[in-house]
């Protein structure tokens, strides 16, 4: 291992090993309060453009899974590539022990062409970020190139992150369907729902198909309005919502239709702003896999996987909307239903990968929505 600094914009400066590709980076640096989960947050589209710090003090030991292929995408990954610009840990351990694991996280991130830094005191770290909120950093290895300072913020990165064109997904085999999945039929065949690509993690494409739905996966900016479909999923993605205008655009046109929608994390977002709401840049964002929200107005809570930086202004909402989820930590909104028609979203992830499950009866309810039962 060679030596590797942590140079905050603020000029904080934090010194570990590197470990992964030997090759500097720049990026927004970010923290994730879970304990497990880093295959999947790293290649999570959401993390494109930022330095994922893991707080959990231990990282590697589990090792990283194969690259196979299932129903046309990758079962153990959440995209087909590594997104985050660089990983800072606490301690890596290089010896992992898993029935499923085929190599170190070091040789992934190499073969990613993906730089990582151990040795640092990423509790120190954290606090920093939470005092001075979400800082642009690079992480400098010793004899190489010191990398500019990059701000995700300054591009759209939810075109960066959306697929190119559009593709259809459905269960090959159907023991991996879930029990309930057969009872999502629309008029005795499959469901057809149109997932709009912001960056979408390879799970929702998952929780779809296991509930034997047809899922039509378009680019951000693709006008599918007058495509043959059933419902509407907004996916997750990254960086700043307003950059995705031609999205809420199309969205605003499918309102009319009256067909379900369900947006997660920037789904969320875009709904919002097709509701003519706003968002807000979050304080340091919230990313990990315990994060409560409660449903107003009861004592029905879960404990949810999340990673945004942005959150909705439920002020802004017409008031043919309702908050429908409100986060325990901060009061911010987590979720909007609308009152009278089949439209709703989450901020937090349903579809877990990693986290709790507790939230997936969400995707049961989208296709009951859509199958009318």
């Amino acid at each position: 291992m060679n030596t590797a600094r942590l140079v905050l914009e603020d000029g904080t400066i934090f010194v570990g090993q590197s470990f992964g590709a030997r090759s500097s980076a720049a990026g927004e640096v970010v923290f994730n309060t879970a304990m497990t989960g880093y295959t999947e947050s790293l290649s999570d589209p959401s993390y494109a453009g930022q330095i994922l710090t893991m707080t959990w003090p231990l990282v590697g030991n589990y090792g990283v899974p194969p690259h196979i292929l299932e129903n046309g995408f990758l079962r153990f990954f959440e995209s087909e590539k590594i997104w985050a610009k660089a990983l800072i840990v606490s301690e890596y351990s290089e010896s992992y022990s898993h029935w499923n694991a085929v190599e170190s996280l070091a040789q992934w991130l190499t073969r990613e062409g993906i730089p990582a830094i151990s040795g640092v005191d990423t509790r120190a770290l954290t606090k920093r970020l939470r005092e001075k909120g979400t800082m642009l950093g690079r992480i400098i290895l010793e004899g190489e190139p010191e990398p500019d300072l990059y701000d995700p913020g300054k591009q759209n990165l939810i075109a960066l992150c959306s697929c190119s064109d559009v593709s259809e997904f459905s269960s090959q085999d159907d023991k991996n369907l879930l029990p309930q999945a057969k009872n999502y039929l629309v008029k005795n065949r499959k469901p057809r729902i149109i997932l709009v690509d912001c960056g979408a993690k390879n799970n929702i494409l998952r929780s779809l198909v296991n509930r034997n739905a047809v899922v039509v996966r378009v680019p951000w900016n693709y006008d599918y309005s007058d495509l043959d479909f059933d419902g509407v999923m907004l996916s997750n993605g990254p960086g700043d919502p307003n950059w995705a205008t031609e999205t809420v655009e199309v969205l605003r046109k499918v309102f009319e239709k009256n067909k379900p929608i369900f947006g997660i994390c920037m789904g969320n977002q875009i709904l919002a702003q097709a509701a003519g709401a706003t968002t807000f840049r979050l304080r340091y964002g919230h990313r990990g896999h315990n994060q409560p929200v409660i449903l107003p107005g009861t004592t029905q809570t879960w404990i949810t996987s999340q990673n945004h930086g942005y959150a909705v202004d439920p002020l802004r909402l017409h008031e043919d909307w309702t908050t429908s989820y409100i986060n325990l930590n901060d009061g911010t909104c987590e979720g909007i239903r609308h009152k009278t028609k089949p439209f709703f979203s989450v901020q937090f992830h349903p579809e877990a990968c990693g986290g709790p499950r507790d939230a997936g009866v969400l995707f049961d309810q989208f296709l009951t929505m859509i199958c009318g039962g």
